[in-house]
C-alpha cells in the first residue's frame, strides 16, 4: 500500500477531505519521528511499539573486492507488532 491509498483509507474512514487527511498522517508521522529521536521509544497500545536500536560498529567485507572495511555504528528504526495488530493480520 501506497502512502497515497493510505491517504484515502484515512479521509473515507474519517470524513475528512484528502487534503486533510494527508496533513493528519504527515503530522502523524512526524510526532513518531520527534518521539523516537527524543525518547527512543512510541508505543501504540494495540497496535504495536517503535522504537530506536543502536548497532554497533563492525567489520564487514566488500563483495566486490573482498576487502574489510569498517561498518559504522548508528541507530535505526524498529517496530513491534502490538497484539490487537497481530490478531488482525492472522
Amino acid at each position: 500500500m501506497s502512502k497515497t491509498e493510505l491517504v484515502e483509507i484515512i479521509a473515507t474512514k474519517a470524513g475528512l477531505t484528502k487534503a486533510d487527511a494527508a496533513r493528519a498522517l504527515d503530522a502523524t508521522l512526524e510526532g513518531i519521528t520527534a518521539g523516537l529521536k527524543k525518547e527512543g521509544k512510541v508505543t501504540l497500545v494495540g497496535f504495536g511499539t517503535f522504537s530506536a536500536k543502536k548497532r554497533a560498529a563492525r567489520e564487514g567485507i566488500n563483495p566486490l573486492t573482498k576487502e574489510p572495511l569498517k561498518i559504522p555504528a548508528k541507530t535505526v528504526a524498529s517496530f513491534k507488532a502490538g497484539s490487537k495488530l497481530k490478531d488482525a493480520i492472522n
